[in-house]
């Protein structure tokens, strides 16, 4: 007979940090209700292949779905017509110029709800103060048009929103951090759930297990990414 599925673990805010390990859940990966979102905790979060996601007026819900999807730079996919738009370039990029707006951008007018709550941005950008959470900003004679989030863990990117305001800039903002971070030592982004849109940029799954072994690998490698200087480049091969 197969063994039952463990239950989530309940957290307090005071319990020790620790999370239980993500395999021995089901696909859908709640493995943890509760606690709190200091960086600590969200930190091991990270380093455990796990990521808060809840709706405001819920305790924290800690999940570590099965599979998981990654970009890399060697699987980064541009279209033809979205290296039209990067080489067109009425656009430019920064880095860490603004994180927070970043993040109540990405949160704004989502007819579905957003996760990107108040609680949410004011722990997030702690991380970003403690130069372990990064933002790419893309903007439009001096608008704030597009953009994207995201935490480092060693060689791992955990990117986790993004936005636009015109036509394909969330799409710049995923290739200048994926391009910009890629060179500096990233060597994995994690996109957590496949969408069509991510899908177009050469996103891909992989199985729960292999994820959390590569985050093994990763996870401890040093990358500095405080100073980068964000680019989108066109590539130069014609994919379609």
């Amino acid at each position: 007979m197969r063994a039952p599925q463990p239950r989530p673990v309940f957290l307090r805010p005071d319990d020790p940090m620790r999370f239980p390990d993500p395999q021995q859940f089901d696909r859908e990966g709640l493995v943890a209700i509760g606690g709190d979102l200091r960086p600590e905790r969200l930190l091991l979060a990270y380093r455990s292949g796990i990521f808060p996601w809840y709706a405001e007026g819920y305790v924290p819900m800690w999940w570590s779905p099965d599979p998981r999807a990654v970009v890399t730079p060697e699987c980064l996919h541009v279209s033809r017509s979205l290296r039209r738009v990067l080489r067109r370039a009425d656009f430019h990029l920064t880095w860490n110029r603004c994180f927070a707006r970043v993040m109540n951008e990405c949160g704004r007018g989502r007819a579905e709800g957003t996760w990107v709550i108040p609680e949410m941005v004011a722990a997030y950008t702690r991380l970003h103060e403690l130069g372990r959470a990064h933002s790419v900003e893309v903007w439009h004679e001096g608008e704030l048009v597009g953009g994207t989030y995201g935490v480092q863990i060693g060689a791992l990117f955990a990117a986790e929103s993004m936005f636009h305001r015109r036509t394909d800039m969330s799409k710049v903002a995923l290739v200048a951090l994926v391009q910009t971070a890629g060179a500096a030592g990233i060597e994995v982004f994690d996109v957590q759930f496949l969408t069509r849109h991510l899908a177009t940029l050469g996103a891909y799954e992989l199985a729960r297990r292999d994820y959390l072994e590569r985050l093994r690998s990763l996870r401890d490698e040093v990358v500095d990414l405080r100073h980068v200087q964000p680019a989108a480049t066109p590539p130069s091969s014609s994919d379609a």
